[in-house]
C-alpha cells in the first residue's frame, strides 16, 4: 500500500510502518487537514496486510503539541454537531481499532491531542526529557477528544482527575512511575528502542499477538463507547462558555487568561 500525506511521513520496512508527524516547525501541531490525514492513516494501517506493527513518532523536538490553535475552526462549537463533525470521535475510534500492535515513540512533548495519540497506542516509549499532559482545562475546555477516556484506564480515576483538572504536564519519569507510559529512554534511544520492540512483535506469531491485543482492547473500546460521546458533548458545551472566549482572546493578546467560571 502506498501512503501519501502532507502532514505525516510513512516508511514501511521489515513489516513495520514508521509514521512520523512531520510539522517540526510547528511542534507537529495538528491542523484540521492533519486531523483528517490521521483519521485516514489509521484506517489504512488497519487494512494494510503488509504491515504487522506500527510506530508513531514526531519530527524535530516535539512528539505533538496538540491541535493547532492558529488553525482552529472558529465555528467548531457553533452548532449542535460541532466537535462531532470535526472527526474527533473517528480519530480516536480508528486509532484504538487498529488490530496490529501500535507503539508510540514519544521523542518530545506530547500535549492535548498529542497525548491522546500517544496514550492510544499499545506501548509507549518516552524520552526522559519529554513531558506529557492534557491541558484542555487551561483554555476552558473539557478534555473531550480522548483524555477523559484514556487517562482513567491507564492510571485510575483519582490520578486521572488530578491531572485532567489541572492540565499539568508530567515529566517522563513521573509518567512512567504512575503507569501512564511503559518505558523512559535516553532521547537518542526512543525511536530505535520503539522500532526494536515493534520488530520483535512483527517477527512473532502475528495472529496470536493480534488476538491478544483484541482481547484486552475490548475493555478499552467499551469504555470509549460509554464515555467518548459524553466527553465530546461536554467539550462542545464548554466551547460556548465565556471562559473559552477569554482563553482565545488571551492567547491572541499574549496574556494570561482571567477565568470567571462561566
Amino acid at each position: 500500500m502506498a501512503y501519501s500525506y502532507d502532514f505525516i511521513s510513512v516508511e514501511v520496512r521489515d513489516r513495520i510502518a514508521i509514521c512520523t508527524l512531520n510539522r517540526p516547525d510547528a511542534l507537529n501541531a495538528v491542523t484540521r487537514e492533519g486531523h483528517h490525514e490521521l483519521e485516514s492513516l489509521f484506517g489504512e494501517l488497519q487494512r494494510d496486510n503488509d504491515v504487522r506493527a506500527v510506530v508513531i513518532t514526531g519530527a524535530g523536538r516535539a512528539f505533538c503539541a496538540g491541535g493547532d490553535v492558529k488553525g482552529m475552526d472558529p465555528d467548531q462549537y457553533e452548532s449542535a454537531a460541532g466537535i462531532f463533525d470535526s472527526g474527533a470521535r473517528d480519530l480516536v475510534a480508528k486509532l484504538l481499532g487498529i488490530e496490529k500492535p501500535v507503539i508510540a515513540a514519544v521523542n518530545g512533548h506530547a500535549v492535548g491531542l498529542g497525548a491522546t495519540i500517544a496514550l492510544g497506542c499499545d506501548v509507549v516509549f518516552m524520552s526522559e526529557t519529554a513531558k506529557i499532559g492534557d491541558p484542555h482545562v487551561q483554555v476552558g475546555l473539557v478534555p473531550g477528544d480522548g483524555g477523559a477516556v484514556l487517562w482513567p484506564l491507564l492510571v485510575g480515576p483519582s490520578r486521572a482527575k488530578e491531572y485532567l483538572m489541572t492540565g499539568d504536564l508530567l515529566p517522563a519519569a513521573e509518567a512512567e512511575r504512575i503507569g501512564l507510559v511503559n518505558h523512559v529512554c535516553a532521547p537518542d534511544r526512543v525511536l530505535p528502542d520503539a522500532i526494536a520492540f515493534a520488530g520483535r512483535l512483527a517477527a512473532g506469531a502475528s495472529l496470536a499477538i493480534r488476538f491478544a491485543k483484541l482481547s484486552v482492547q475490548r475493555t478499552v473500546l467499551q469504555s470509549v463507547l460509554s464515555t467518548l460521546d459524553l466527553s465530546l458533548a461536554l467539550e462542545a458545551l464548554t466551547g460556548k462558555s465565556k471562559d473559552y472566549e477569554e482563553a482565545i482572546a488571551a492567547f491572541s493578546e499574549k496574556r494570561k487568561p482571567s477565568f470567571e467560571g462561566t
